[in-house]
């Protein structure tokens, strides 16, 4: 009979947030796998946890989630894990459950942690929603292409950023966003814990150190004009003066679409 994997949320910093039945799996599974050995170790020694692991993160995730599967199929259970917080979010994972579920394999996920979560709910941000984007690619054109997803989005947007790369990541989001309310979060369970409230374009981390979340408040003001119909919206700019191709593209940056889907709407009628 095959093996079952366990995906386990481990501690973001303070190595108490564990649950029991985390606890009891990494306690009981055959193997663990983790992002990283050296690390996990610190947490599986706290609990005297005594089980063989191997190696398992984002340069070697294709061929260990097949050394994974042959384990499984020897009858053996394993445990995945991440550095800290929950495994796929950010975080190695994602290419080993797709694989699980095409082969039919058996797996579970044992809820732990989330930074994501934990920094939403410490923001003190007036928002009953938000959309979680991670890491910003390197490269200035993946980042354009990323955000700009994003860049309509009424919600509280959600960023992770490296210590080396925190006051960049709020310049960039300044230059893209504009003076938005934005709250850093640092050291998050840790002692020496700290939420940065502050806008875009004024707020610069001191001394950064250990990992980031970005909150980022990213309201869309709606121009009173959208409560028009399209035609009397485009009239409006018409009578002020404006040519017709430039009314199209005032209202489309009104109501946030694209100009050529306001010229599409407005000859169908």
């Amino acid at each position: 009979m095959n093996g079952k994997v366990y995906f386990v949320g481990t501690p973001i910093g303070n190595l108490g947030d564990i649950t029991y039945r985390a606890i009891q799996v990494l306690s009981e599974v055959d193997i663990i796998a983790c992002e990283d050995t050296r690390h996990s170790s610190i947490l599986l020694q706290h609990y005297n946890i005594h089980k063989p692991t191997i190696s398992y993160h984002k340069f070697n995730e294709a061929k260990t989630s097949q050394k994974i599967l042959d384990y499984l199929r020897q009858g053996k259970n394993i445990a995945v894990i991440s550095d800290a917080g929950m495994p796929m979010i950010s975080d190695p994972g994602s290419v080993l459950i797709r694989e699980l579920i095409v082969g039919g394999f058996q797996y579970t996920i044992i809820p732990g942690v989330s930074a994501v979560i934990t920094a939403f709910a410490g923001s003190g941000l007036d928002s009953d929603r938000f959309c979680f984007i991670g890491f910003l690619p390197p490269k200035l054109i993946d980042r354009d292409k990323l955000l700009g997803q994003y860049i309509h989005t009424d919600s509280v947007l959600v960023f992770y950023s490296a210590v080396h790369e925190i006051n960049n990541d709020l310049e960039y989001l300044y230059n893209t966003l504009g003076e938005k309310t934005v709250v850093v979060a640092n050291e998050l369970t840790k002692k020496f814990e700290k939420f940065f409230t502050g806008k875009l374009g004024e707020l610069d981390i001191p001394e950064p150190r250990g990992e980031y979340v970005i909150l980022v408040k990213n309201e869309i003001a709606k121009s009173p004009l959208n409560d028009l119909t399209l035609e009397e919206h485009l009239d409006h700019y018409l009578e002020q003066g404006e040519s017709k191709m430039n009314a199209i593209k005032m209202v489309a940056k009104d109501r946030q679409l694209k100009k050529s889907d306001v010229y599409n709407m407005l000859n169908k009628k």
